[in-house]
């Protein structure tokens, strides 16, 4: 006989053994089997109440983590539009502030031009009070007026002359056209062959 045949009644040989083995204790292993079964049974019965009840707290627990989600997205959606606010209202602070600050620069310039404004008008206050306080001043306006008075008294002497001139000079002018008017009157009429002669 070959090898393969001789394998082959071996393992023909070994299955035989194992179902007289099996069929006496059938009995048995149907009891046990029963038994399994109806552990089996029992564990899936629990299996399916575990399952269920986790499935019930999963989908509770689902629930409460939507609404804490959607609680928490309506919070943050209301915080950020405070923040948005917020960020608007600090901005409008701050261009209000730097607006604020250049009117106070300008002001602040405006200020200082017065200040040194004031300070040259003190300036010339006090040398002005200083001028006045020795006399100086006081003491040119005198002497101004005085030569003031004494070049009018002198116009006026000026003036009372060249009048008196004028008056002499018109009275001899009216001489002088008087002596005239009587010379033409005394030559008229009269015939004078001279060469010479000439009318007044």
């Amino acid at each position: 006989m070959k090898t393969r045949e001789i394998i082959l009644i071996l393992i023909a040989a070994a299955f035989g053994g194992v179902a007289i083995v099996t069929w006496s204790g059938e009995e048995a292993a149907n009891q046990r089997a029963a038994k399994i079964s109806k552990e089996a049974n029992e564990a899936r019965l629990k299996s399916v109440a575990d399952i269920k009840a986790l499935n019930d707290k999963a989908a509770k627990d689902a629930a409460a983590f939507k609404k804490a989600t959607d609680e928490a997205a309506v919070a943050s959606a209301a915080k950020l539009a405070e923040g948005d606010a917020a960020k608007k209202k600090v901005e409008a602070e701050l261009a209000k502030a730097k607006e604020d600050a250049g009117k106070a620069a300008v002001k602040a310039a405006e200020l200082e031009k017065a200040k040194a404004d004031a300070a040259n008008r003190v300036n010339e206050l006090t040398a002005e009070l200083a001028r006045l306080r020795d006399g100086s001043e006081l003491k040119d306006a005198i002497a101004k007026q005085k030569k003031a008075e004494a070049d009018l008294e002198a116009a006026s002497t000026a003036l009372r002359d060249a009048n008196a001139k004028a008056a002499t000079a018109t009275a001899r002018v009216a001489e002088l056209e008087e002596e005239n008017r009587r010379l033409r009157e005394q030559t008229k009429g009269t015939d004078n062959a001279s060469p010479n002669y000439r009318a007044l």
